[in-house]
């Protein structure tokens, strides 16, 4: 149906900057809300950064506001997170969602329909 694909992820130091890039192919028929989690070892996958489907709104996690920014680009359908000020606590691997009928930029793993399969984020003191 919809097949999402992250790149970008690395082995980083901290306060380096990264950018993550999600792909969007298959049932691309209207724009989607897309968001950011991530998964650190032992953790739960909790919410980054999430963008509407215009681009219009945005919605951050606390721990990575002023840091880490969410854009699209509609024509391309692709998503980026771009991450700067990198900490080592951002290490996880982070999986880029989809929420078809999502009006609002939902925080919630089960808003969101399409999953990616992750890229994983490494952050060394």
């Amino acid at each position: 149906q919809v097949l999402l694909v992250e790149s970008g992820g690395g082995l980083m130091q901290a306060g380096d900057s990264l950018r993550l890039s999600c792909a969007a192919s298959g049932r691309t028929n209207r724009d989607f809300t897309t968001a950011w989690f991530r998964q650190a070892p032992g953790k739960e996958r909790d919410f980054v950064a999430g963008i509407s489907r215009g681009g219009g709104r945005t919605n951050y996690a606390d721990s990575v506001k002023g840091r880490f920014i969410i854009s699209r680009d509609n024509a391309k359908n692709t998503v980026s997170l771009q991450m700067n000020s990198l900490k080592p606590e951002d290490t996880a691997v982070y999986y880029c969602a989809a929420s078809v009928y999502s009006i609002n930029v939902p925080n919630q793993r089960s808003e969101y329909r399409y999953w990616g399969q992750g890229t994983q984020v490494t952050v060394s003191s």
